[in-house]
């Protein structure tokens, strides 16, 4: 039977306040004042390219997977997420920078990668993901940077060509 009346229960004054609804209550996102929360944009890259480096500095440029996004308030947040597959033969570290600035540890990254004694190469997957607040509204650059730990093996970012990807959600603040 189709339900035809709803009953105020007690809303008397025309305006619905937390109280009045129930905590299982579905809502749709619609009748939510302000936007924080929603994802504005999503921006992807992909690379196919294996890189490689004996750097013991975080490699930038064109070794690296980047994205560019552009918010469109200096108020909302950017969520990055980097997926890869790694490679190396001594410790390694992962990282994320926003233009010039690493958004992970200054010297280990967001990520490392052991192999353990040394003598083997070990191959895995990378994934990263942090929540920035760039705090503008000019195009930003998100990249992924690495680095080996002391010069002495090899590291690789999308080792075999196997495709890897960074993305970028505008979150609004």
């Amino acid at each position: 039977m189709p339900l035809t009346k709803i009953q105020s229960l007690g809303i008397t004054d025309g305006t619905i306040v937390n109280a009045d609804i129930n905590a299982s209550a579905a809502i749709a996102g619609t009748k939510i004042s302000g936007s924080f929360g929603k994802v504005l944009q999503v921006i992807t890259a992909t690379d196919t390219t294996e890189r490689s480096t004996l750097s013991t500095s975080f490699v930038t440029g064109s070794n690296t997977l980047s994205v560019s996004i552009t918010p469109s308030s200096a108020s909302n947040k950017i969520f990055v997420i980097v997926n890869s597959v790694i490679l190396a033969d001594t410790r390694a570290y992962y990282t994320i920078f926003r233009g010039a600035t690493n958004l992970g540890d200054a010297t280990y990254g967001l990520s490392e990668q052991y192999p353990g004694d040394g003598s083997n190469y070990i191959l895995t997957n990378l994934s990263m993901s942090i929540l920035d607040s760039p705090s503008t509204t000019s195009a930003t650059t998100y990249e992924v940077r690495f680095k080996d730990s002391d010069g002495s093996g090899t590291s690789y970012l999308n080792y075999r060509g196997i495709k890897a990807s960074i993305t970028c959600f505008e979150i609004a603040g």
